[in-house]
């Protein structure tokens, strides 16, 4: 009791005495009196009742260290990724949406369904159902998330592949640029050669048109000098010299 007086706590004793053995019960327990009769009855007591105790603190040790040695789950990924590893699920329903994927799973020893919304090899959300509609309405959930999930991963990797593509052609493109380019130098280097040969042949003919013309001149000037020379050859008329004009009248006077 507390004595609100003093603030002491206080126990009541009542003392008995068992075989010899003097007891004082308290309020807390009780205690023993101090006695060498009852000494010895106390340790013959305590010696006879020790290998039971042992036993039995044996026995629960044993009972716990299976327990010890099980696997810990801690949630539900953890117990569905030790079914998986144990190969004891049966996959029911699968959904791919690019890098995200829904799946529905069976367990046969205890008819228990597991729905996973994943992304690549990581579990997103899992979730335990005896209930098999719910496990199908859980699973076309996970799916449609999935789907949803994935829109973006399709999109950026529709444009990442789009990129590439756009850069091959650029690529190409300038390949194709510079070699077009390199054609045309060659075409106008090859014009350029062609321009100065013909050139070089119009100078040519030019020079040989004006030695053509000389020597048609030639060609005329002795044509004309050989039909004067064959018309003289071919006149029947002997031509002679005319007569010196001062000779005539000296050849007069001597006649008379």
């Amino acid at each position: 009791m507390l004595d609100s007086r003093r603030g002491t706590t206080f126990n009541s004793t009542h003392t008995t005495s068992v075989d010899g053995l003097d007891m004082r019960e308290t309020s807390g327990g009780t205690v023993f009196a101090r006695h060498p009769r009852g000494a010895a009855l106390l340790a013959m007591a305590m010696i006879a009742v020790a290998p039971s105790a042992l036993a039995a603190r044996g026995d629960r040790a044993a009972t716990v260290d299976p327990a010890k040695a099980a696997p810990v789950v801690r949630n539900t990924v953890d117990e569905l990724k030790q079914l998986m590893d144990s190969q004891q699920l049966t996959e029911l329903r699968t959904t791919y949406n690019g890098n995200y994927g829904a799946s529905l799973l069976f367990n046969a020893n205890t008819l228990t369904y597991y729905v996973a919304l994943f992304q690549e090899k990581n579990f997103w959300r899992v979730i335990k159902t005896d209930a098999v509609d719910n496990a199908e309405r859980v699973y076309r959930t996970f799916a449609q998330q999935s789907e949803q999930l994935a829109q973006v991963y399709i999109d950026t990797t529709r444009l990442e592949a789009g990129k590439r593509y756009t850069e091959r052609l650029v690529a190409y493109n300038e390949e194709r640029l510079r070699t077009l380019q390199q054609e045309m130098e060659q075409q106008q280097a090859q014009s350029a050669q062609v321009s100065a040969a013909l050139q070089q042949a119009q100078q040519q003919a030019v020079s040989l048109s004006t030695d053509v013309q000389s020597t048609n001149s030639q060609l005329d000037a002795l044509q004309r000098r050989i039909q004067i020379l064959q018309a003289e050859q071919g006149n029947p008329e002997l031509s002679l010299p005319k007569p010196d004009a001062a000779a005539v009248p000296a050849a007069a006077s001597d006649g008379r």
